[in-house]
């Protein structure tokens, strides 16, 4: 029983911070709506339209404002207040989902709306997502468990994908879609209320004044996350995945009614089969006492990822479908953590901003182009089809970054030398 509880707080070693801990619990109460009003969303679109490309085309409505403003947003993230700058976006956040429940509660929604309340929410989320990543740092008090704050991140992220969209599936079928999104607008009230109780230290409170004009605070970002070999590397691999492999989840409705003979319901299950397979890797990763051995884990995951990918899209049945998606949810946890907890050990911390809106664009703002791509193209050749061919390009993408590894590990060894994370006898 002594192990079993050593090994529970091992897992769970960053909630030792209490801000961490204020964050943590807030964002798994509003993920769960977020992921709700993700699959009542995609619900809505299909249901109203029956076309696979007005799914891509509103799943690129929404992203197509990150891929555009979050380099620039890293910037800011590099200046601003990341403490004030997240309530700022959890409100606008809260605002955008309860607009969406008035339009579809009263049965108003158009199609229009829809997508222009995606590009308002892809707005927000140009500035969240690196603020959130970047704010992680200040709000973990012992450095040696940013990892696991990284990993327990993805755990409630991976958690609520579990449990929001089976929640959306049985939401819709029994009071339809504009529930979901009262809901998601109602948690975020967890999310600000555990912001506004943090006690942080006062060089957080500080604003980061510079001088330097934006254009060359992001040349000089850039220059650094491409010009050094295993962060680009690790970047372009997220970036690869995430264009031809991520698409998958417009695409779900297809599948889920079409293939499937489903509903609602099997929408949400489809989803949280996903989500559980996320939550799993994300607590192999949590459990991890060092970051050593996550280059080899990296370098596998998107060859599963492809794999399990393909076999999704050519089941017929159920249960093989839940099963593909449990390993496609858990190698993409896999590859996604990993990389991020590779990055923000290794990144300088002047550049972290940047380098984390970077990563943003990759692994969130690429499904852009690959949302309208995989819509397009499975409006001509089929949903099928389409995610078979993205998931042999992850196979390919996987390989490739294996024949890297070695070099890749060279170039780190003398900054992990330098952390501590490695001893000279390695």
């Amino acid at each position: 029983m002594r192990l079993d509880t050593r090994r529970l707080n091992s897992i769970f070693r960053a909630l030792e911070s209490r801000n961490y801990r204020l964050f943590f619990a807030g964002q798994g109460l509003s993920l769960i709506g977020t992921w709700m009003t993700q699959t009542a969303t995609i619900w809505l679109v299909y249901d109203l339209t029956n076309s696979a490309l007005l799914l891509g085309v509103v799943g690129f409505a929404q992203q197509i404002p990150n891929f555009l403003l979050t380099p620039f947003a890293g910037v800011f993230v590099d200046r601003w207040n990341r403490h004030r700058t997240l309530l700022i976006t959890q409100v606008l956040a809260m605002i955008q989902s309860l607009a969406l429940a008035t339009l579809a509660l009263t049965g108003t929604i158009q199609i229009w709306q829809i997508i222009a309340l995606s590009v308002f929410q892809g707005f927000i989320n140009a500035f969240d997502m690196p603020t959130r990543q970047a704010f992680v740092v200040e709000i973990v008090e012992k450095k040696e468990n940013l990892g696991n704050a990284i990993a327990l991140n993805s755990s409630v992220f991976s958690g609520a994908r579990l449990i929001g969209p089976a929640i959306a599936g049985f939401v819709i079928a029994a009071v339809g879609t504009g529930a979901c999104f009262l809901i998601d607008g109602i948690s975020y009230i967890a999310v600000i209320t555990g912001l506004l109780a943090m006690r942080l230290p006062a060089r957080s409170l500080k604003l980061k004044a510079s001088k330097e004009p934006i254009w060359q605070k992001l040349t000089e970002g850039f220059t650094y996350a491409f010009g050094f070999p295993p962060i680009r590397s690790l970047l372009l691999l997220i970036a690869l995945v995430s264009f031809m492999g991520m698409p998958y989840t417009v695409l779900a409705p297809i599948f889920a009614t079409e293939i499937l003979q489903g509903g609602p319901q099997t929408l949400g299950f489809l989803m949280a089969a996903s989500g559980l397979g996320a939550l799993m890797g994300a607590i192999y990763l949590s459990s991890r006492q060092t970051i050593i051995g996550l280059g080899k884990i990296i370098a596998t995951a998107p060859a599963v990822f492809g794999l399990a990918l393909i076999v999704f899209a050519l089941s017929h049945v159920l249960w093989l479908s839940l099963l593909a998606l449990l390993f496609v949810g858990a190698s993409l946890i896999l590859q996604a953590t990993s990389s991020n907890t590779i990055l923000q050990t290794i990144v300088d911390e002047d550049k972290r901003g940047r380098v984390m809106s970077f990563y943003t664009v990759a692994f969130i703002s690429m499904v852009t182009f690959g949302n309208l791509a995989a819509g397009s193209l499975a409006s001509q050749i089929g949903a099928a089809n389409t995610l078979v061919i993205g998931g042999l390009f992850c196979i390919l993408g996987s390989l490739l970054f294996t024949r890297q590894l070695p070099a890749l590990r060279k170039l780190v060894r003398p900054i992990y030398l330098r952390m501590g994370v490695l001893s000279k006898a390695h």
